[in-house]
């Protein structure tokens, strides 16, 4: 018998019986259920029970956190409540349609940002090279260097196409065909004539679908229905072929017949019902997004604002969101500036000025998580001044005509076609602003607590002589940070062991020792490791990064393989796990902490992977 079948009873005792479980699965450290009802569940006795470190409830789940040994306590579990087995991605389901909704929109448009943005970044130099007379549009030049920057929108059905059916489940090659289908020269060519088209004597609603987002995503989930329909009913020696010739066959006609034309509607719908509020008060408009807009982020709710942006560019041919989301952003940057120039502590200084940098050019985790709103007053002030930013951005007409970059580099598609005029300094103004009055409120009003100005009048630990204990080397490039400052209570009370914290800037895990990794989590954002000494290590990417399943990382090591210090386990996509508004902070624990005298932290500031960051000592 399992030495932790008695454990897997008494979790399934205390979290309601068997039958008050909807799902279960494990990340690097908890078993999260899903509970029917959670007033059945008894958390003070789990939180009590020895082999049970706590109990956090938080986005639906109830997690029990068991620490290192979870994938063991999760067979058992599994085994003594015979439930389905199954990966974060099948049962680590959003809570209610909107929670469903958003995740649907985050995983079909993340992969696309990146070149999205890029894309938009060249159409703004374009506009910049224009309005100061270096190019004309009737240049050779302009017009390859204009192909290359609108392709990606006007071929956004295609594109979208492949990220939607990939999300779906279907085929994500059916989905680009349905999506090439919709911008199809011959068909593009009639509905720019005014012609007519019949499909078995059916009309035809003939329609611009370039740039579209709605329509393509519709029939892209239809299409994942028709391909699960025929593929559960055509013999496999056949089904490669068969499969995606009826999918194309029904779906295609059903896109142009009805799909599309319900899905424009509903877009233009969309796209004048925000114009309508937008033109009931400009400045309130984008002053709320400025304010509100990181909240948004640290809820992962701002995904549904996403195919609002892309749909007025599309629709309308301009979106003032952005301009709401460039002010948020400076917003945060100057509150983070004047925490950097009041702060006496070394550690707090180093972090303010690498995280004021990132916010320039649209990264402000670093900024939020780790300065502005531990302290509550500045991150108020930085919402204060993205709203200020939003006022001069209303006010002054300012608007993107595509999808950009993030901070800075979100400004240039902010010309207009006409060339530099009012509208564009609003959004250069408007910058300035957020920046300047996020900046002076919280120069003038915050103070730091006691504990940080005791902090910098101490001077930091010095480093502990090399021949002491067993060292560990930093496995990520970054800042170190204490681990209280990690957002989850798990890590930040030293509940699995002692250690330190790295915000990241590079998106690899290095072997911070020799020794063999223990466990590689199914998610891949977290990896176990034992050295050769026997110190046990957590690396754990992320806060709630488990969500993800794996989506932006990459293992290069599998369970029990032999590592050398400097060796690569990991690979993630650190600016795609920001974008999607995960914490990227990286907790880095000693898990087997009570077999030890103490684990202490070596290094504060800027460190470099393999340098020593903890010694254990026996």
């Amino acid at each position: 018998m399992s030495q932790y079948k008695a454990l897997a009873d008494d979790i399934i005792r205390h979290v309601g019986g068997k039958g008050n479980v909807k799902s279960v699965f494990h990340c690097a450290t908890r078993l999260r259920f899903k509970l029917k009802d959670e007033r059945k569940a008894n958390a003070e006795a789990l939180k009590n029970h020895d082999g049970v470190i706590t109990v956090v409830q938080s986005g639906g789940q109830f997690q029990v956190v068991i620490g290192n040994n979870v994938p063991y306590v999760y067979q058992d579990v599994v085994a003594a409540g015979g439930f389905k087995t199954s990966s974060n991605d099948d049962e680590a389901e959003k809570t209610g349609v909107f929670n469903r909704l958003i995740d649907v929109i985050a995983g079909i448009f993340t992969p696309i940002l990146g070149p999205m943005a890029g894309s938009g970044l060249l159409k703004g130099l374009l506009a910049i090279l224009v309005a100061f007379g270096l190019l004309t549009q009737d240049m050779g030049t302009y017009i390859v260097l204009n192909a290359a920057a609108d392709a990606l929108f006007y071929f956004l059905p295609v594109i979208l196409g492949h990220s939607a059916a990939k999300k779906f489940g279907g085929n994500p090659y059916i989905g680009m065909i349905i999506g090439g289908a919709l911008v199809y020269p011959a068909i593009v060519a009639m509905q720019g004539a005014g012609e007519t088209l019949t499909f078995l004597n059916l009309p035809v609603v003939l329609m611009s679908y370039a740039s579209s987002v709605i329509p393509i995503i519709l029939a892209a989930y239809v299409s994942s229905k028709v391909e699960r329909f025929f593929n559960a009913r055509t013999h496999e020696a056949i089904r490669n072929f068969t499969t995606p010739m009826m999918a194309l066959l029904i779906v295609v006609p059903l896109t142009f017949l009805a799909i599309g034309p319900v899905a424009t509607y509903a877009s233009q719908g969309l796209a004048n019902g925000y114009s309508f509020l937008y033109g009931l008060s400009p400045i309130v408009a984008i002053a709320f997004i400025g304010a509100f807009w990181q909240v948004l982020v640290m809820f992962g709710l701002h995904w549904g604002l996403v195919p609002i942006i892309i749909n007025n560019l599309a629709v309308v041919g301009m979106d003032t969101i952005v301009v709401g989301v460039l002010m948020a952003t400076f917003g945060q940057v100057g509150a983070t500036l004047a925490i950097t120039l009041k702060a006496r502590d070394p550690k707090t200084k180093g972090l303010g000025t690498s995280s004021t940098i990132a916010g320039v050019f649209g990264i402000t985790e670093p900024a939020i998580y780790g300065l502005t709103l531990p302290r509550k007053k500045p991150f108020v002030f930085g919402m204060l001044g993205g709203a200020a930013g939003g006022v001069v951005g209303g006010m002054l007409g300012t608007a993107a005509y595509a999808m950009g970059g993030l901070g800075v580099f979100s400004v240039p598609v902010m010309i207009p076609a006409a060339g530099l005029d009012m509208t564009f300094y609003g959004a250069l103004i408007g910058l300035a602003v957020a920046t300047l009055v996020s900046f002076g409120l919280t120069f003038m009003f915050h103070k730091e607590t006691a504990q940080e100005e005791e902090a910098a009048r101490v001077e930091p630990a010095p480093v502990l002589i090399d021949s002491v204990g067993t060292p560990i080397s930093s496995p990520v490039k970054g800042e170190v940070v204490a681990l209280e400052t990690v957002r989850d209570e798990v890590f930040s009370s030293g509940a699995m062991g002692k250690g330190i914290a790295i915000m990241p800037t590079e998106g690899v895990v290095y072997a911070p020792f020799d020794g063999e990794v223990v466990t590689v989590y199914q998610s891949k954002h977290a990896i176990g490791l034992r050295s050769n000494d026997g110190v046990e290590v957590l690396i754990h990417v992320g806060l709630d990064t488990v969500q993800l399943g794996g989506k932006h990382f990459e293992t290069f090591v599998k369970d029990g393989q032999p590592v050398t210090e400097g060796d690569v386990l990991v690979k993630f996509d650190l600016e795609a796990l920001a974008q999607a508004g995960y914490d990227t902070i990286t907790p880095v624990i000693v898990t087997n902490t009570g077999n030890y005298l103490d684990v202490l932290p070596t290094h504060v500031g800027i460190v470099e992977p393999n340098h020593g960051v903890l010694r254990v000592l026996a």
